[in-house]
This record gives C-alpha cells, sequence and structure tokens, in this order.
C-alpha cells in the first residue's frame, strides 16, 4: 500500500471522523473559479475547499513564478482554521479531478510544513463518484484546531540553487511539463518557450493511468530509470504546481529526499 495515496474504500471508512479533514483542491487553470463552482455543486461531505491562488499560492511579484509559495504563517493560520491539527497531527486526505496535478500541492505543501500525515485520494473526485459514494453541496462546518508549521527548508531551492547544478556530479533536472513544452514547440502560458538547459523531461500525467490512480512502483521505478539513482534531484513544471506530482512519484520510489525548484519555468522566464 502507498504512503501517499489513499484508496476510495480506505476514505469512505474514515472521511467523517474527527480527526480526518479532507481537503479539495480541484482547480483549472483556464478557469480559475471552475473547481469552486464543481466544489459547491457537489462535494465528498464534509470537505473543505482550498483554492489554489487564494490558499495554495503567495503573492506575486516580478519573479518566483506564476505561483509563489503561499506564506507559512498565512498558510498555517489557514490549516488552523479548517481543522488541520499539528500534535496529535489530524490526518489529510485531498483530492482533485486532474491525475493529482493540484492535489499533490497541498500534499507538498503540508510536508513542506512538516505535516506528514497527508495523503491524495487514487482516482480523485471520480473516483468517488464511480463507487456511488454519498457527495454534498454543504459548505463544511468550520473546525478550528492548533497548527505549528516546522518548514523542511531542505525541500525547496531557488533559481541562484539550480544554476549550480551543472557544477555537481549526479545531479539531475526534471522538467515535468509536457514533452511539446518541454521542447519549445508550444507555450501557452509563460513568454518564453523551451527548457532550462540540461533538464531531462518526465511528463507528470505519466505518474497516473487512465483513470487518475497511482501507477505500481515496479512502474514508476521503470519510468524513471537510472534517475532514481541519481545523486541529488531536482524537479520544476511550468509554476510549481503540477512538479509535485513527480515529487510525490519519487517519494514512492524512495526519493524522498527530491527538491522542488518552486518558481520554475515562470520564474526562470523572468530573469531572461
Amino acid at each position: 500500500m502507498s504512503r501517499h495515496v489513499l484508496s476510495v474504500q480506505a476514505l469512505a471508512e474514515c472521511y467523517n471522523a474527527s480527526d480526518v479533514v479532507v481537503i479539495d483542491c480541484r482547480f483549472a487553470l483556464a478557469d480559475p473559479a471552475l473547481g469552486e463552482r464543481h466544489y459547491a455543486e457537489a462535494h465528498i461531505p464534509g470537505a473543505v475547499y482550498l483554492h489554489l491562488d487564494r490558499d495554495l499560492s503567495g503573492e506575486k511579484g516580478p519573479h518566483g513564478g506564476r505561483h509563489p509559495l503561499p506564506d507559512v504563517e498565512v498558510l498555517a493560520a489557514k490549516l488552523a482554521s479548517i481543522g488541520v491539527r499539528s500534535a496529535p497531527p489530524t490526518r489529510v486526505v485531498v483530492y482533485d479531478d486532474s491525475r493529482f496535478g493540484f492535489a499533490a500541492r497541498l500534499w507538498w505543501l503540508l510536508r513542506y510544513l512538516g505535516h506528514e500525515y497527508v495523503q491524495i485520494l487514487d482516482g480523485g473526485f471520480a473516483a468517488w463518484r464511480a463507487a456511488g459514494l454519498s457527495v454534498s453541496n454543504e459548505v463544511a462546518q468550520p473546525r478550528s484546531a492548533h497548527f505549528v508549521p516546522r518548514v523542511q527548508s531542505h525541500r525547496v531551492v531557488d533559481i541562484d540553487y539550480v544554476k549550480t547544478l551543472n557544477e555537481k556530479a549526479g545531479a539531475v533536472l526534471v522538467d515535468s511539463r509536457e514533452e511539446r513544452r518541454y521542447l519549445g514547440l508550444e507555450e501557452p502560458i509563460d513568454p518564453i518557450a523551451g527548457h532550462i538547459p540540461c533538464a531531462r523531461n518526465f511528463p507528470w500525467q505519466q505518474v497516473t493511468d487512465d483513470a487518475a490512480q497511482l501507477r505500481s512502483t515496479e512502474q514508476q521505478r521503470q519510468r524513471w530509470g537510472a534517475v532514481a539513482e541519481a545523486a541529488e534531484i531536482v524537479v520544476y513544471c511550468g509554476s510549481g504546481v503540477t512538479a509535485c506530482v513527480n515529487l510525490l512519484a519519487l517519494a514512492e520510489i524512495g526519493r524522498d529526499d527530491a527538491k522542488l525548484y518552486a518558481g520554475s519555468w515562470s520564474d526562470w522566464c523572468s530573469y531572461q
């Protein structure tokens, strides 16, 4: 069983427990209000909604990328306000409808704040509905708690760090975007097409199957190949969001030490 992903059946047995907080992270880059609308229509009973731009990202500046990391104290206060407790730790389950694309951001953020008791719902909201389980359109009642962040600064790097990777023997830089964006054949979001020199392409969508379920550990190992044995791994995407799906995949095969370039390609572009 995965430490980082939870089955629909397992969640169905515990989602209404007092020490479990379920968080809906549905979102669409092309329509930032879509996930919230979908939450209002139907969600897992008791789930609270967190918005990528409002809750899981910080204020944009000239640098730092399109989705800078949120202020630690602000995010900690938000987590406390929805019932996430640091000690004894609340069990958190996050879900989306985008093959972990947005749920993994919160999975990573919680672990960045030192909260390891977090899992992503395998198959997302679609799997929950397909299992015939109940849904709700009621906004979850607030549950306050005490959350103390313990920032794991080793999990994140900036552009200056990335620039030194070529000098480090055995270091690998991973680009998590689709192949066409990596190759510079198209760039629908950022002002410059292409990739960071020496980066290798491992599109984040390959972590799950067409049903948005995590591929087996053996499949993950085959996908990463020799990269799994690299001395150091740094992962990026367009803005530090979907790269977290690859970080989850790496954690599944024992490389929990892989780092996130939080600003990612959108930050890199801002210096060109």
